[in-house]
Parts: structure tokens; sequence; C-alpha cells
């Protein structure tokens, strides 16, 4: 009896080991699927996110919007411009349009500071960037003719 149950024993190892290994399997395949499922999930809100039209406010240090595609060129200096949008490059404004924006803005955000002016991209003629008196940042859109189009808050 005793060599019996040894052998008993064995072939039920031998039932339980495939068992075993389809459960582990199992197992490892919906932690796959579980995975891919919230991935796609992250993916599809960030891209539903970056195309919604609301309106947003960007934390002051926050990377201007788009800075993860814009690769090696998203650690440049704010201050000098070059921000690119539907295929336009913004420069900075300079000469009596300079003037003409920065005084604009300053209308637009009493006590703030200009911190630069360029052509826009994204649907006025210029903006300027301005930091107000309580340190936050707003984008001012000016139109050809000088005059105040909007005040988005953030790096617009």
């Amino acid at each position: 009896m005793v060599f019996g149950s040894t052998v008993e024993s064995t072939r039920e190892k031998d039932l339980m080991n495939p068992i075993r290994k389809a459960i582990v399997g199992a197992a490892l395949v919906g932690a796959t699927l579980t995975g891919g499922a919230v991935g796609a999930s992250m993916l599809n809100t960030t891209a539903s996110a970056a195309t919604s039209p609301t309106a947003t406010t960007a934390a002051p240090n926050a990377a201007p919007p788009g800075a993860a595609r814009m690769g090696p060129a998203a650690n440049r200096d704010p201050s000098k411009g070059g921000h690119m949008a539907n295929g336009i490059t913004e420069s900075l404004l300079t000469g009596t349009t300079a003037t003409q924006v920065e005084s604009a803005a300053k209308g637009a955000v009493p006590g703030g500071t200009v911190l630069r002016v360029e052509n826009d991209s994204e649907g006025a003629k210029y903006e300027a960037h301005v930091r107000k008196a309580d340190g936050s940042e707003v984008t001012v859109k000016v139109d050809a003719n000088f005059k105040v189009t909007g005040v988005e808050t953030g790096r617009g």
C-alpha cells in the first residue's frame, strides 16, 4: 500500500502540473489584456484632452502646449520666441509693431509685465505674453489694427 500511495501521489502531481500551467497561462493572458486595455484607455483620454476645444489653465511652470512634439526644441528659451503651430513659426516682433502690441497688452492687463511680443500662429495677428501682478501668466491676442481680441489664461 505504501508503494501504491506513492504512485498515486506521482500521478496526481503529473495531472496537476498541466492544470497549474493552464491557470498560470490564463492569468498572464488576463493581466496582459487588462494592461493593454488600461493603456489604450489612457492614450484615448490623452488624445481627447489634446483635441478638446475647451479652454485650459496652464500652471506657471508648465511646458508649453505641444512641447512633447517639439523634441529637443522643447528646451528652448521662450523669451526668444520660436513656437510653431499650424505650419507657422512665431517670431519676436521689433520696432513700432512691437511697441504697439506691448501698449495694447499693457492696456488689457494693467500692472502686468510684458515678457515678449510675437506674431501669432494660432488665430490672431500678434500676441503678447504677459506676467500679471499676481505672478500668473496670460497671452493677450492682438489684431492687425492693434486692438485686443482676447486674453488667454496660461502660456497660450
